[in-house]
């Protein structure tokens, strides 16, 4: 069976579908708002603008405004819970998603996420989506992780009081999806889920509340999977993992509950202004994160050489003092 993802959009937007990328944009044209923002894309992405108008491609569902419009929960009920409880390997239910940002007593402001949401026990789950594997090295997953803490801290104390105890702390979950994983994901081609928590050597049970869960979508992409080996996670990582939608039809056929949310990418295509208006946003909060990841690095690199400098400046006044005592030496004799 094949899915028409075009054919409730042709009498709404065009009363016939583009055929072409030249014929979409023409059509394209007829809008000067539309073809404003589309003239200040980058050749790939007018590319895939246009294929996206043609019902040819999909929406690149791995950048923030869309994947949240796919996930969302107010919108979408229990989608984003399905999808986190396939992650994690276990049942969970998101209640809500909070803000992003926020600030602690005194002022300080919290990390960025890209999306945060308690689940109905009252944990918190962070799900972060990387284009560049090396922008998020375990050192932000864990300070990410920290984060999380803070807040349930922050918030139960404000709450409870005198009468907070560190038992009211839930558990605290990051999920980070790499589009473009480090190299050290790629040492084992077979497995791109990787699930961590801290335990200890001699077997000690305590309940520590930091819990980690890594996708690498480009080992995901690589995998031979056997035929008829089904699962959830399979499935919504091949819906965030899949462009082409002549590939969707393989993954509706095995999962039909999917063809509902291309049907919903595909009624996009009625607000050609609105989904150029994400697009836009999607990389302009890349260019951000690049250029943050920019700064830090060269913030890194500034400290690197000052504390170089500082200790050859160090290396040098030693010598001096060295060749002073020296010359006091020669001149008592």
């Amino acid at each position: 069976m094949e899915h028409d993802f075009s054919g409730s959009v042709r009498a709404v937007t065009w009363e016939n579908p583009p055929q072409t990328k030249e014929e979409a944009l023409e059509r394209i044209k007829q809008s000067p708002l539309l073809y404003a923002g589309y003239r200040r894309l980058g050749e790939s992405w007018k590319e895939s603008f246009l294929e996206f108008c043609r019902g040819k491609k999909s929406l690149p569902l791995t950048y923030d405004p869309f994947f949240k419009y796919i996930f969302h929960p107010d919108i979408h009920g229990d989608r984003l819970s399905r999808f986190v409880s396939s992650l994690l390997g276990m049942k969970v239910n998101v209640i809500s998603i909070l803000p992003n940002e926020d600030s602690l007593i005194g002022g300080e402001g919290y990390l960025v996420m890209d999306l945060l949401a308690v689940l109905e026990e009252g944990s918190l789950v962070n799900i972060e989506i990387q284009k560049q594997g090396y922008a998020f090295p375990g050192e932000r997953i864990s300070c990410y992780s920290a984060d999380l803490l803070l807040r349930q801290y922050a918030r139960l104390r404000g709450t409870a009081g005198k009468r907070f105890t560190y038992r009211d702390i839930k558990k605290v979950y990051v999920i980070v999806l790499f589009e473009e994983s480090p190299a050290v994901f790629h040492q084992n081609p077979e497995v791109y889920r990787h699930y961590g928590k801290t335990e200890f050597e001699t077997g000690l049970d305590l309940e520590l509340l930091q819990e980690f869960c890594l996708i690498a979508l480009d080992v995901f992409r690589e995998i031979p999977y056997a035929k008829g080996e089904k699962s959830e996670q399979k499935a919504w990582l091949s819906l965030l993992t899949t462009e082409d939608l002549a590939d969707a039809e393989k993954w509706i056929q095995e999962y039909p509950w999917l063809e509902e949310i291309y049907q919903e990418i595909a009624m996009l295509r009625r607000k050609p202004e609105e989904v150029l208006g994400m697009w836009s946003e999607a990389l302009r909060m890349l260019d951000e994160n690049s250029l943050k990841y920019y700064v830090d690095e060269l913030k890194e690199e500034v400290k690197r050489v000052k504390e170089e400098k500082d200790a050859e400046l160090q290396e040098k006044d030693a010598e001096i003092e060295a060749l002073k005592k020296e010359l006091d030496e020669l001149k008592t004799k």
